[in-house]
């Protein structure tokens, strides 16, 4: 029976949570591509320099943290509701969404007014352009603050719904194995509870407070460090979801059967374990931060190599075996039997391809020393978008062509399209990352509309800037036209009557080797969460009292602009 027909509540919710996804996918990527043809100079019609600084927070604001978190909470939603076989708590999981949309309409309203020019509210110009990291000592208007609490504390109040869900199960199936779906979903927004407390507390402390003339400094040092607190482990909180479904949905994709589930497991545990404690990697050029502890968050990175590496091996693995059940032979031809026709595998399969090169390229932002070179350069922006970019949105893009279907009950519509976007996605990609990365080395900046200076020209390592610039903005554009099609492709099925017999089928196979494989000891969260608040309080506590210990307010600063 589809999903759709078993739990027709559930499906409702996931419809709602990724329709708000997908039109901050739309937004999000309208956005992207003004600042690809403004940034490098090839068209500079649509925004001016200063409101490009808006666009860019709304760029990394709804691509980032909207797009990201409804789709995910859909995800997440559906796969709990699956794996356990049960509706989820209607009233938890509903107001959680009604949070988070509050939130985001809060944020985007003060990004927007950015733009449009909308009159005070509280004392304060309507305006949010922070960016994504969204750090003193530059301030946003109260309600860009408020919205970002909400959409956080929206995703927190899901994460009970799928809890509660779990021990429901239990009571009825006791001494069982978690199901592995609802495993990851579980560790996941375990690792998420404890990573978004350092970002809860700088903007519920110190941001919100600041932003309405509460208090009037606030210490940029103490403020960064809780936000990158949460600024790195936010990226596997992307990832997790898109390894659940490389994990549990591609072998089926593939034609075969997930390699190992004590694996998985394994690898879960690893992030919820390694994710936090790695946040002063991205403050290496900070002062007031003693360099041990830089160099405790570098090992602590490069041991997170360790379950992206088994997940490689694993996922492969499982592919192959399905290409072999399909009739492969040999070492390597076995990748010509996988169904690159398929848009749901070709997506996810190319989103892995290039989640292997953005960790090779995070190697070298985790490194301490090699680090400098390319610190605030656009070899940043270069390596997460072939993470969130790729890995996440490319996957979230692909399984939402087998996942929907299940959620509406409707075949998928405008299937050329469908096909053909994991490709222009990917191309686009590759275009625009490799040009960032190669710019990032030059020493060209992120994060500014003019990356130019004053009697000073860069210097192209390895092509010229020129060129550089230009494959930025023809990837650039190849990326919207990529979210664009994958939008036709979605409102087209949302938008269908329901007819005929869908050929999708939502059941998951087994493993081929079980959860009985594994000791019983994975599944114990308690354990777990233990041991990462201690790693957390290793690698934070004393640089954190540190900087509480001269006041929670000094040194302050005002905030920009004055």
């Amino acid at each position: 029976m589809v999903f759709v027909d078993s739990y027709p509540k559930t499906s409702k919710l996931v419809r709602s949570e990724f329709l708000v996804s997908f039109i901050a996918l739309g937004i999000g990527a309208l956005f992207g591509v003004i600042q690809a043809l403004h940034r490098t100079g090839v068209f500079r019609g649509f925004v001016s320099s200063a409101d490009y600084y808006t666009i860019l927070t709304g760029h990394g604001v709804l691509l980032a943290l909207v797009f990201t978190t409804f789709f995910i909470a859909g995800l997440f939603t559906w796969a709990v509701a699956s794996s356990l076989e049960r509706e989820l708590p209607q009233r938890i999981a509903w107001s959680a969404f009604w949070i988070m949309l509050t939130g985001t309409v809060l944020a985007a309203v003060s990004i927007i007014g950015g733009i449009v020019g909308s009159p005070s509210i509280l004392g304060h110009d309507l305006e949010a352009d922070v960016l994504f990291t969204f750090y003193a000592p530059m301030k946003a208007h109260p309600a860009f603050y408020i919205g970002a609490a909400l959409i956080i504390v929206g995703s927190w109040v899901a994460g009970l719904a799928y809890f509660k869900s779990l021990w429901e199960w239990r009571s009825e199936n006791p001494g069982e194995r978690i199901p592995l779906q609802t495993f990851m979903v579980l560790t996941t927004m375990l690792m998420w509870y404890v990573s978004t407390i350092g970002v809860a507390v700088e903007v519920v402390a110190f941001l919100i407070p600041w932003s309405l003339g509460l208090i009037q400094n606030v210490d940029p040092l103490l403020t960064r460090t809780l936000f990158w607190y949460f600024g790195h482990p936010v990226v596997y909180f992307w990832l997790m979801p898109a390894y659940l479904v490389w994990y549990t949905i591609l072998p089926k994709l593939a034609g075969g059967r997930l390699f190992s589930d004590p694996l998985a497991r394994v690898v879960f545990v690893a992030f919820l374990l390694l994710s936090t404690p790695v946040g002063f990697h991205h403050q290496y050029t900070d002062p007031g931060i003693p360099s041990g502890y830089k160099f405790i968050a570098m090992t602590n990175t490069m041991f997170l190599l360790l379950p992206s590496l088994l997940t490689a091996f694993t996922v492969v693995a499982s592919v192959e075996h399905g290409a072999r059940q399909r009739g492969a032979k040999g070492y390597l031809s076995w990748l010509r039997n996988l169904p690159w026709g398929k848009p749901a595998f070709a997506g996810c399969m190319l989103a892995g391809l290039m989640f292997a090169a953005g960790g090779f390229s995070g190697m070298i932002n985790a490194g301490m020393n090699i680090n400098y070179l390319i610190h605030n350069t656009i070899w940043v922006p270069g390596h997460f978008h072939l993470t969130v970019g790729t890995a996440f949105a490319l996957t979230a893009m692909a399984i939402s062509y087998w996942l929907v279907p299940q959620i509406t009950g409707k075949k998928l519509r405008q299937r050329t399209i469908a096909t053909l976007q994991p490709y222009v996605w990917f191309v686009g990609m590759a275009v625009m990352s490799n040009a960032m990365h190669r710019a990032g080395l030059a020493g060209i900046p992120r994060r500014t509309a003019e990356p130019t200076y004053d009697e000073f020209a860069f210097e192209g390592v390895a092509g010229t800037v020129g060129e550089m610039r230009i494959q930025i903005a023809i990837g650039g554009f190849l990326l919207f036209v990529g979210a664009a099609m994958f939008l036709i492709v979605m409102a087209d099925t949302l938008l269908a009557r329901r007819g005929g017999t869908l050929s999708v089928n939502g059941t998951i196979p087994e493993p081929l080797s079980g959860a009985d494989h594994s000791p019983r000891i994975l599944d114990n969260y308690k354990l777990w969460t233990a041991i990462a608040l201690l790693l957390i309080a290793i690698a934070y506590g004393p640089p954190l009292a540190s900087m509480v210990a001269d006041g929670l307010f000094a040194p302050g600063s005002p905030p920009i602009p004055v």
